[in-house]
């Protein structure tokens, strides 16, 4: 469309806030019958290439899987990593082992929600049209048991960027690490050299419903802390 703005599409956020509070990560609403144009997937990593990394020396690398058959292996590997964190016998409803009643926390403190859209996702992963694993590579630093937020800072903002992109689409993701139990299967499946590692895998959809709205969230000042760890976070006036 030249010479004219395209109308806002139903559900998809028309500020930055908005974009920024209404990203979330879509397990149960992600549309598995409709396809995503990869052109949409691409524009979406390119943008995520603008994200801060350690030196600039983007050793950043994207994984899209689209291939019916890929996907099918990857989501049993997934699928498989899941189960043996939270089994089956593992009601959704945390009622299982002692766990507690619906609204509770279920396994591993995993919310009963949570756990039941996380088992949903898992066992659906192989109908979500595109699978984004976004990946790192290494060189010769290896990972270490010490901190590693220098290593990963310089992927994981730019994946999160790839998150929002997709949200400003009209297309949902998700979040998701726990195929990682099992990191060399997909490495493997995938044909990865040995010092790139997978950051995450994001499932992209188109999603079911109209938009989504922010999430429930500890009050702010629960959470900050001003000049220390003693401070209220409650800032005083001007100057």
């Amino acid at each position: 469309m030249s010479g004219s703005a395209r109308p806002p599409r139903v559900g998809v956020p028309t500020t930055p806030d908005e974009l920024l509070t209404t990203t979330r990560s879509v397990r149960l609403r992600l549309d598995l019958s409709r396809p995503v144009d990869l052109d949409q997937v691409r524009e979406c990593v390119e943008i995520a290439l603008q994200a801060p990394n350690g030196g600039n020396t983007q050793r950043w690398h994207w994984l899209v899987v689209a291939e019916g058959g890929l996907r099918k292996r990857i989501a049993e590997v997934y699928r498989r990593s899941f189960e043996a964190r939270y089994p089956p016998t593992v009601a959704a409803d945390g009622a299982s082992a002692g766990g507690a009643g619906a609204g509770g926390a279920g396994a591993g403190g995993v919310s009963d929600r949570m756990l039941a859209g996380g088992r949903h996702l898992a066992e659906h992963l192989h109908e979500v049209p595109v699978l984004v694993i976004p990946c790192l590579e290494l060189g010769s630093r290896p990972l270490t048991a010490a901190n590693q937020a220098g290593v990963w800072g310089s992927l994981l903002p730019a994946a999160w960027s790839y998150m929002l992109a997709a949200r400003a689409r009209g297309l949902g993701t998700a979040w998701t690490t726990v195929h990682l139990d099992a990191e060399q299967e997909v490495a493997d499946l995938l044909g990865l050299p040995g010092d790139v590692r997978q950051g995450a895998l994001i499932p992209t959809a188109h999603v079911l419903g109209d938009g989504f709205g922010p999430a429930p969230r500890r009050p702010v000042d629960s959470v900050l802390h001003l000049d220390g760890w003693g401070g209220t976070g409650r800032g005083g006036g001007g100057a």
